[in-house]
């Protein structure tokens, strides 16, 4: 469910708020009633989606936000999953943290696309965070929300990113271990700011880059998945095999980018079904 459109942001790299307009949020009362109609028609995971859902509501002047938003959400009957998709780092308050930790419909999931980690390619970036606040930030979440899955994607061969402000970039993925991780290489979209910055990095140094990150980020997934041996799982349905074999989700990913989760059953089990 969309509750905005637009964005405001004006990250150099990117050409959503030439396309799309500046940030604009739905009423609440619109977004709960299309929310409604959805669990009447036996939605049970509601994907809470904009470009940045963590500035929903400043624009109306009506005393709501993101964390009043879920809470009424979660009042919803027939919804079992709400997931959060595209927090900024920067707009992240402890009031959020604390809905997603107190309520039970809420994902321990979260998507916080932080892009990068060089002081001085946030900032060429036009991004608010610093690398000390995407640190605090992770930890805060980590502590209040034990098991949380942390899903963040990352730019390589941003104009002008060195030798060492990829290594440094290399570290921080190593050190912070995301449960989830996805790499861009840098796309030069006409009309942004980055466009016309010089040091322009080489199509095939990007590449290198990028295959760099996820073979790091591939043996992390590794050690976080094999956490879960020996665990029990609440799994979404979504796909039976020939074989009677079944895919589903947990909690802890989104479709069509995060990990699956495949299981055999006795029984016969129709997807949409939470087993």
């Amino acid at each position: 469910i969309k509750i905005a459109e637009g964005c405001s942001n004006v990250c150099s790299y990117c050409a959503i708020p030439y396309i799309r307009g500046r940030y604009r949020s739905r009423k609440s009362e619109n977004v709960l009633a299309e929310a409604r109609m959805l669990a009447s028609q036996g939605v049970k995971e509601l994907i809470v989606i904009a470009q940045n859902i963590t500035s929903y509501g400043r624009d109306l002047d009506l005393g709501v936000n993101l964390s009043r938003l879920l809470r009424e959400l979660c009042k919803i009957e027939g919804l079992e999953w709400i997931r959060l998709m595209y927090c900024y780092e920067d707009e992240i308050t402890d009031e959020l943290i604390e809905t997603i930790k107190n309520e039970d419909k809420i994902c321990k999931y979260i998507d916080i696309p932080v892009q990068h980690c060089s002081r001085r390619i946030l900032e060429a970036m036009n991004r608010k965070s610093t690398p000390e606040s995407i640190r605090s930030t992770i930890k805060k979440l980590r502590k209040h929300i034990p098991g949380i899955s942390i899903r963040t994607t990352m730019i390589v061969g941003f104009p002008g990113e060195s030798a060492e402000e990829f290594e440094e970039l290399c570290d921080f993925v190593s050190e912070m271990r995301f449960e989830r991780l996805g790499v861009f290489e840098y796309s030069r979209e006409e009309g942004t700011l980055a466009a016309d910055l010089p040091h322009q990095i080489a199509k095939e140094t990007k590449r290198r880059r990028k295959d760099r990150i996820m073979r790091l980020q591939q043996a992390i997934s590794l050690e976080n998945n094999e956490k879960y041996i020996g665990k029990t799982l609440k799994v979404l349905v979504e796909e039976r095999f020939e074989d009677g074999s079944y895919e589903g989700r947990s909690e802890f990913d989104a479709p069509e980018i995060d990990n699956a989760v495949l299981f055999t059953s006795k029984k016969a089990l129709e997807p949409g079904r939470f087993v």
